[in-house]
């Protein structure tokens, strides 16, 4: 169970608490300069709106928006088509050629317990198709609508916000291509195992980061992805992580007041993007 809580984790949020208060949102601070840093899950259902205040508090104070990558290109139609091309095995190459006969068997029950065609599935890749898995759950259960990014990505594009990202579109294209790539029957099998508690871990998750309980983030979510999936861990968190502290330094610099939304687990941990900062001599208040 750790390990399918952590895939969650990567999937959803990702994704040492610096202050205690009940958001998910920091103000970093050095000189006369601020930003706020949001974290983000990136699907929600529709009780979980409205979202904590201090978003729009953020939202209402900043002039430019930064995402992790540029969702809107990844939406295109022509990007579309570079994804399926990315995301798909050849002609002459499918899931089966990859994983055991106790997960086909397991994959395909799944699929036909849902009243969905299996076969078409065995073409995409390990990390696009547990991505899909759990995106069909939650949909299954009515808790699979638009995340906090592209809730922020419609509304700044109606009001005239400017927008910038941490990450090129075909990074974040290659992680899921990459994912699983080395352990594709553990991730499948640690995908499908108790995916009947998926809203109940989802809850647990959501809960902790409703209120920026980091504390407890990194004991449900961060912790058994680092211990479980270690290489995982360190390519999709740590590497990205000090990836984007330059640049989040350099929004320091100006004069100009950003927030800066992320997977909620890029902010946890001795890792993770508040305490680097915090080492550096940034002030960190939540808001």
């Amino acid at each position: 169970m750790k390990k399918l809580i952590s895939l969650l984790s990567f999937i959803f949020i990702g994704f040492a608490a610096v202050v205690n208060a009940e958001s998910p949102v920091w103000k970093v601070t050095k000189g006369n300069h601020h930003l706020y840093l949001g974290g983000t899950i990136h699907l929600l259902g529709k009780s979980d709106y409205p979202l904590p205040p201090a978003f729009n508090t953020a939202y209402h104070e900043a002039s430019r928006l930064v995402f992790e990558a540029d969702m809107m290109k990844f939406q295109s139609p022509e990007y579309q088509n570079i994804f399926m091309q990315k995301i798909s095995y050849p002609d002459d190459k499918s899931l089966k050629d990859v994983l055991n006969k106790k997960n086909l068997v397991a994959l395909e029950k799944f699929f036909t317990d849902r009243d969905m065609p299996f076969d078409p599935m065995l073409r995409f890749k390990p990390g696009m198709l547990v991505m899909m898995l759990t995106v069909i759950e939650m949909k299954r259960l009515n808790i699979a609508g638009i995340g906090v990014d592209q809730f922020y990505i419609n509304k700044g594009l109606k009001e005239g916000k400017k927008f910038s990202f941490l990450e090129e579109v075909d990074e974040q294209l290659a992680f899921i291509v990459d994912m699983g790539k080395d352990n594709p029957n553990e991730l499948v099998e640690y995908t499908l195992r108790d995916m009947h508690q998926l809203a109940t871990q989802l809850a647990a998750i959501k809960k902790a980061w409703r209120t920026g309980n980091n504390a407890e983030l990194k004991k449900v979510a961060l912790i058994p992805w680092k211990d479980g999936f270690p290489e995982l861990y360190n390519t999709l968190m740590v590497k990205r992580n000090h990836k984007w502290i330059p640049k989040i330094e350099n929004m320091l610099k100006t004069k100009e007041v950003e927030f800066v939304m992320f997977g909620a687990l890029h902010m946890v941990g001795d890792d993770g993007v508040l305490k680097l900062l915090q080492q550096r001599g940034y002030t960190i208040q939540k808001l």
